[in-house]
C-alpha cells in the first residue's frame, strides 16, 4: 500500500519510486473539519471494498461509503458494530454473546448469511452463526462497507451487502500515537499505535489495545485484548511484500438479556444478570496474512494474498430467561456448552490490466480464490436443564449442576474454489460499463460423531455477476444503474446439515440506480439510491409432508430508498446525516407450527427495521475546543417471522467536547446514551430482549508524539 500517514497525507518518503509499486493514484483527500476528521462521505477517494479495480465511489455503479479512523474516534466509536449502525447509511445491528457480537442487517437482509463482514479484504468462513473478529476499532485504518449484493466480489453469504475492516498499514514517516480512558462503567481503556521507517525500504505498523470493565449489568466482568502488526518490504522497485499478524482475545458480556413481564421491561429489571455464576465466555482470534505486489510491466499488476486464519470460542452458559405468572419466578432454560474450532487456509491472487480495447481505456482484474476450512463443534447436545430464580437474582447457582458433559459434535472440511473478473470499459470521458463475474464451487465434507448416519458430502455451485454503468455530465456528478445477481448459503456452509445437504444456494438479484456528487471543492457531498432486491429459494415445508424435507421455493423482497449528506460548513460547523427507508417482505414463506403448515407472506422478516437514521453535528466554537452530537433513529422490529415479538424503535443520543491543550494532545469526555433511553438491541430468544447500553460517561485523554 501507498505511505500515508494518520492524517491521510502522503508523507514525502510515500513519493519515491521504491515506496510501492506503481498502482491507482489516490484522488485527492476530502476537505477536513478542524478536528482533522474528515468533512464528507469519500466519494472521490479510492475505495477498495465495492471494486477489485479500485475505484472511487464516484467511479462505481453500486452504494458504498467509508467511514474513516478520524470518524470513529471523533465520535469516541469504540467497536465495530457502533461504528458501522451509527455512521453508515441503512445498516443496523443485532449483537448477542450467542453470536459473537458481529450480526447486522441492510436493505431488508440480516444476519451473517446475508451480510458479510471482512478483514483487509478476507472472510473467515461464518460457522454457526457465529462471527467473533474484528471487534475494536484502534487498529482500523477504515470500515468500508458496500450495500447491495457483493457474491460478485466476495462469494455467497452477501446478497444484503458486507463490512470490510481495512487495518492501519505500514507507514514511511515516524508516528506514535497512545491513548488512555475510564468511563463510568469502570471500563479501563489503553491502546497504542506505533509506525515508522526501519530503512528506506522497510516500513512497520503496530497497534495494541486492552480494556477491562465491570460491565453495566450485575456480576459481567469483561476484557478484551487486540494486537495488529505488519511489516512492509519494498523489495525493489516494482515488488513489495507484506507481512501481517492480527490477534484478538476476549472475554466478553455474559449477558443474554433481560425476561419481558407483560411483553415489556420492568425497570426494576434492567441491571440484572441471570445467567449462573460461573457462565464463560471466551473468543481466541488469530490472522496471519503474506501480501505480495508485483508490477509485472507498464499497465500490468498482480496481486497475491497468502492467509492462514484461527478462531477457537467456548460458551458455558444458561441462555434463555422467561417470566413465569404463575409463580411469580424466571424459568430459565438452555444450559448450553459450545467450543468452536475452526483453521482456514486460503490464497487469493488476481491480475489487473489496464490499457485500450478498440480506442478505448479499459482496466481488467481477474484472479482465483481458494479456501480450505476445518471447523469442529463441540457441544452438551441436546442442552437441557430447567432452573427457576426469583426475579431479584438471587441463588443462580452452577452450570456444572444442571447438565451433561460436551462432547464432540461433528467436524466439517469445506473446499472453496472461486474465479472471478470485474471490467471498466470507458466509452467515452463521461460514459463508463462496469461489470462482473464470480463462480463459487464449495465443497462440504461432514462428519457427525453423534450420529454417524448423519455423515455427508455434497457440492455446491453458484455463479454472481452484475453489470452497470455510470454517467457523469460534469465533474463529480455521477448517475449510475445496475443489474446485480448474487447467492447466500441456506445456512452457514461449515454449519450445513444433514437435512439440508441436497439444497441448493439461494439465488437473488438486484436492481439499484442512484447519483452521487462532491461539491464546493470537497466540502460538500450527497448521495441517493433507490432499490429492488429479490431473493428466492427459501426454505418452506412441503405441503403434502410438513414433517419432511422442506421446499427450497420460498421468496422475499426489499425495496427502498438511501440517502446520505455531508456538509463542512463555515465557522466550524460539520453536519452528517443519512436516512434509509425499505419495505422488506415475506412474498411466499411458510413454517410448520404445532404441526400445521402457516403461512408468513406478507410479514416483515425479523431483525430488519424498515426506517434507520444517522445523524452528526459537530461545531468547533472556539480554537482548540470543539463539541459534537449524534442521534441514531431505529424503527420498529420483529423478533419473529410471525410478526408476533414486536420491538419497539428508538433514539439514541451521544455526544461530547474535546479539548486541545496541546497540537499533540486532546482531551475528550464523551456521553453515550445521553438520555438514559432502555431499548432493546437483540432479542436472542422468545420474551428476552438484550437491552443497550445505559448512560454512560467516558473521559479519554490522547497523545501523539
Amino acid at each position: 500500500m501507498r505511505a500515508v500517514r494518520p492524517d491521510g497525507k502522503r508523507s514525502a518518503a510515500a513519493s519515491r519510486p521504491q515506496s510501492k509499486p506503481a498502482a491507482t493514484p489516490r484522488a485527492a483527500p476530502a476537505a477536513a473539519a478542524s478536528d482533522g476528521s474528515p468533512s464528507t462521505l469519500r466519494l472521490t477517494e479510492r475505495n477498495t471494498s465495492g471494486s477489485r479495480l479500485g475505484l472511487t465511489p464516484l467511479q462505481t455503479p453500486a452504494s458504498i461509503e467509508t467511514i474513516t479512523a478520524q470518524t470513529i474516534a471523533g465520535r469516541g466509536q469504540h467497536n465495530v458494530t457502533d461504528a458501522v449502525a451509527q455512521n453508515a447509511a441503512g445498516f443496523t445491528a443485532s449483537p448477542a454473546p450467542g453470536n459473537g457480537g458481529l450480526s447486522f442487517a441492510t436493505r431488508g437482509f440480516a444476519g451473517s448469511n446475508s451480510v458479510m463482514t471482512l478483514y483487509d479484504g478476507t472472510r473467515l468462513y461464518v460457522g454457526a452463526g457465529t462471527v467473533t473478529f474484528p471487534f475494536d476499532t484502534w487498529s482500523a485504518e477504515r470500515i468500508e462497507v458496500m450495500r447491495g449484493p457483493a457474491s460478485v466480489l466476495y462469494g455467497e453469504g452477501a446478497i444484503g451487502g458486507i463490512i470490510n475492516v481495512t487495518p492501519k498499514k505500514p507507514i514511511a514517516t515516524t508516528y506514535n500515537d497512545a491513548e488512555v480512558s475510564l468511563d463510568s462503567n469502570v471500563t479501563r481503556r489503553l491502546a497504542v499505535d506505533s509506525g515508522g521507517a526501519v530503512n528506506p525500504n522497510v516500513s512497520y505498523r503496530f497497534t495494541a489495545t486492552g480494556n477491562m470493565s465491570d460491565g453495566w449489568v450485575d456480576r459481567d466482568k469483561t476484557s478484551n485484548l487486540a494486537i495488529s502488526a505488519a511489516v512492509r518490504v519494498q523489495a525493489a522497485d516494482n515488488l513489495a511484500f507484506t507481512l501481517s499478524e492480527d490477534y484478538g482475545n476476549r472475554n466478553p458480556s455474559h449477558y443474554f438479556g433481560t425476561p419481558l413481564i407483560n411483553r415489556t421491561i420492568d425497570d426494576t429489571l434492567r441491571f440484572k444478570n441471570y445467567n449462573v455464576l460461573d457462565s464463560a465466555i471466551h473468543y481466541e482470534d488469530n490472522r496471519t496474512q503474506f501480501k505480495t505486489e508485483w508490477n509485472v510491466a507498464d499497465g500490468i499488476t498482480v496481486h497475491d494474498t497468502l492467509y492462514y486464519l484461527t478462531s477457537h470460542r467456548h460458551w458455558r452458559d444458561v441462555e434463555s430467561y422467561a417470566w413465569n405468572p404463575a409463580n411469580q419466578l424466571i424459568t430459565r432454560t438452555s444450559y448450553i456448552e459450545i467450543f468452536h474450532d475452526q483453521a482456514q487456509a486460503g490464497n487469493r491472487t488476481d491480475a489487473t490490466f489496464r490499457g485500450h480495447v478498440l480506442g478505448l481505456a479499459n482496466e481488467l482484474v481477474t484472479g482465483f480464490d481458494v479456501n480450505r476450512i476445518d471447523f469442529t463443534h463441540t457441544n452438551n447436545s441436546p442442552f437441557g436443564g430447567t432452573t427457576s430464580v426469583g426475579v431479584d437474582a438471587v441463588g443462580l447457582g452452577y452450570f456444572s449442576a444442571t447438565t451433561t458433559p460436551a462432547t464432540p459434535g461433528y467436524n466439517a472440511i469445506v473446499n472453496q474454489y472461486a474465479l472471478f473478473a470485474e471490467d471498466r470499459l470507458s466509452l467515452t470521458d463521461k460514459l463508463s460499463l462496469v461489470s462482473g463475474v464470480r463462480v463459487d464451487r464449495p465443497e462440504v465434507d461432514r462428519t457427525d460423531y453423534k450420529t454417524p448416519a448423519n455423515s455427508f458430502g455434497t457440492s455446491l455451485s453458484g455463479t454472481s455477476w452484475r453489470t452497470g454503468a455510470v454517467y457523469t455530465p460534469i465533474p463529480n456528478l455521477a448517475f449510475y444503474g445496475q443489474y446485480a445477481t448474487a447467492v447466500d448459503p441456506v445456512t452457514n456452509l461449515i454449519s450445513l446439515a444433514a437435512t439440508q445437504k441436497t439444497f441448493q444456494l439461494s439465488t437473488g438479484k438486484q436492481i439499484e440506480v442512484g447519483v452521487k456528487q462532491s461539491f464546493w471543492g470537497g466540502r460538500g457531498e450527497w448521495t441517493l439510491a433507490g432499490y429492488q432486491i429479490v431473493k428466492n429459494n427459501l426454505l418452506v415445508p412441503d405441503p403434502v409432508n410438513p414433517a419432511g424435507l422442506a421446499l427450497q421455493v420460498g421468496q422475499q423482497s426489499s425495496r427502498g430508498v438511501e440517502a446520505s449528506i455531508g456538509l463542512a460548513l463555515n465557522d466550524g460547523w460539520r453536519v452528517d446525516a443519512n436516512l434509509a427507508l425499505l419495505q422488506a417482505r415475506y412474498d411466499k414463506f411458510s413454517q410448520t407450527v404445532g404441526g400445521k403448515i402457516v403461512s408468513y407472506a406478507g410479514n416483515i422478516p425479523k431483525n430488519v427495521p424498515e426506517q434507520v437514521s444517522n445523524v452528526w453535528v459537530t461545531w468547533d466554537f472556539a480554537p482548540d475546543w470543539s463539541v459534537y452530537g449524534g442521534v441514531q433513529i431505529v424503527g420498529r422490529t420483529f423478533s419473529d417471522d410471525a410478526n408476533t415479538l414486536r420491538r419497539p424503535g428508538y433514539a439514541i443520543v451521544n455526544g461530547g467536547i474535546r479539548w486541545k491543550p496541546h497540537a499533540r494532545t486532546t482531551v475528550a469526555f464523551r456521553l453515550y446514551n445521553l438520555f438514559d433511553t432502555v431499548y432493546a438491541i437483540s432479542a436472542p430468544y422468545a420474551g428476552q430482549w438484550l437491552l443497550g447500553m445505559p448512560r454512560t460517561a467516558e473521559l479519554s485523554v490522547n497523545v501523539k508524539f
